[in-house]
């Protein structure tokens, strides 16, 4: 019997997307469909290579086509073409399609750790990461991330430093170690979008950007002047990081940036545990995940050697692989339901 790719496009039209709760075939995640004899060959394109369901898609498709008569052998390839948000980043010219902000109410959080670990971890599953210490007043993502100094510049623009996958721009960079760091509004407000406009990024499926701590002129500098996919707010367990945290939260919702969650870092003994996930329940936004208090975690980010790669199978690193994989699903169902309402929207209108 010859087997026909409309009956394995039928049989796959069966398998479903956890996520997004709709049938790989109609999702156009199935492509590359190639028949030979008895053997089927397709790939499945998810909507992110961090997806943490992509053993059970791929054992659900598998187990789909083995229904279709005279199918032996199956081979499946896993790839991943990441959506883009739609929002229109006027300011930089190479496709970014995704940006991720990461913040806290007050320093001391591990903002700039989880940032770090987030980039690595989306690098290592596959992704086209970039990372932007917009931190301007503590620029430690450079010694976190093991890189002293940028790749010579072109004559248009400034190189991004390359380190464990990740594409990283730093204004500890550009100033000498121990150089205080002294910033009015409109200085830290070129500096940021200089960042953005006058540096190679190339094309990223995500940049994610550590924010300073606090409530002050770079999250809406940033915000103003490149759309955002979404924030992320860093928290400790204990009540007067949750305190600032909530200042945090009421900043991003004042500039109408979409908030993707809450993380709860160092959770243990000292700062004990459970405050960051009775802050997201209160403010009805997503729990991201708790972060366990680990020495190891500080030890990697001064050797430059982030704890997703030096330690993989730490707590603390099991955890941040697991927020990043949250992260990626998140940005990508938003990204998809914001193309779902456009279409809509435009069918309405032609109607």
């Amino acid at each position: 019997m010859q087997i026909t790719k409309d009956a394995v496009l039928a049989a796959l039209s069966n398998v479903m997307d956890p996520d997004l709760h709709k049938d790989l075939v109609s999702l156009n995640m199935i492509r590359d469909l190639v028949i030979e004899g008895d053997t089927v060959n397709f790939s499945i394109f998810l909507t992110t290579p961090a997806c943490p369901l992509k053993g059970k898609i791929e054992a659900d498709a598998r187990q789909a086509v083995e229904k279709v008569a005279g199918v032996k052998t199956i081979n499946i390839k896993m790839d991943a073409d990441v959506p883009n948000d739609g929002r229109l980043r006027g300011l930089v010219e190479a496709p970014i399609r995704n940006a991720i902000a990461v913040g806290s109410g007050k320093g001391g959080v591990g903002k700039s750790t989880i940032s770090v670990n987030l980039a690595v971890a989306l690098a290592k599953s596959g992704a086209r990461v970039g990372l932007l210490d917009a931190d301007i007043y503590g620029p430690n993502i450079p010694t976190m991330m093991g890189i002293k100094k940028l790749p010579p510049a072109t004559k248009e623009k400034l190189m991004p430093a390359e380190a464990h996958g990740v594409k990283v721009m730093s204004m500890g960079f550009l100033v000498k170690p121990g150089q205080p760091l002294i910033w009015r509004g409109a200085m830290l407000h070129s500096a940021i979008r200089q960042f953005l406009t006058d540096v190679e990024w190339g094309e990223l499926d995500y940049l994610i950007i550590d924010l300073p701590p606090g409530t002050g002129d770079a999250p809406l500098t940033l915000a103003q002047s490149l759309p955002l996919s979404g924030a992320i707010l860093v928290t400790l367990p204990q009540a007067v990081s949750l305190e600032d945290a909530s200042r945090g939260l009421g900043m991003f919702r004042t500039l109408e940036v979409p908030l993707l969650g809450v993380i709860e870092n160092m959770v243990g003994d000292v700062f004990g545990h459970g405050g960051g996930e009775s802050l997201a329940k209160a403010e009805e936004i997503p729990f991201l995940g708790s972060v366990p208090m680990n020495g190891f975690v500080r030890l990697s980010g001064d050797q430059g050697q982030p704890a997703v790669l030096a330690q993989p199978d730490s707590d603390a690193a099991i955890a941040m692989q697991g927020i990043s994989e949250t992260v990626a699903q998140a940005v990508s169902i938003a990204a998809l339901d914001e193309d779902a309402n456009k279409q809509e929207l435009k069918i309405n209108i032609t109607e």
